[in-house]
């Protein structure tokens, strides 16, 4: 089972960093990154492994959240990351 994150808000230093770390806190497993900088906005995608979480997807996404105050963040299921983009 996988999950998409994305991320997107004012450039800082360690924003992967962070989002590595709660992933791995997380027992998730990185499998894919895409980032960019442009100018001062930042905005990353993510692809993670979810088969051994540790927690619920909506806690994962608030510790992000916690971790990187000002950026938008979303923790999305695969299935329905496809569902939403089919159309």
């Amino acid at each position: 089972m996988k999950a998409v994150v994305s991320v997107i808000g004012r450039d800082m230093v360690g924003i992967l960093a962070k989002v590595s770390t709660v992933c791995a806190e997380a027992n998730t497993n990185v499998i894919e990154v895409s980032q960019s900088v442009m100018q001062d906005l930042f905005a990353m995608v993510m692809i993670i492994d979810i088969a051994q979480i540790n927690c619920q997807l909506e806690t994962l996404q608030a510790r992000l959240q916690e971790r990187l105050e000002g950026m938008t963040i979303h923790v999305m299921h695969e299935d329905i990351f496809n569902s939403m983009h089919r159309i």
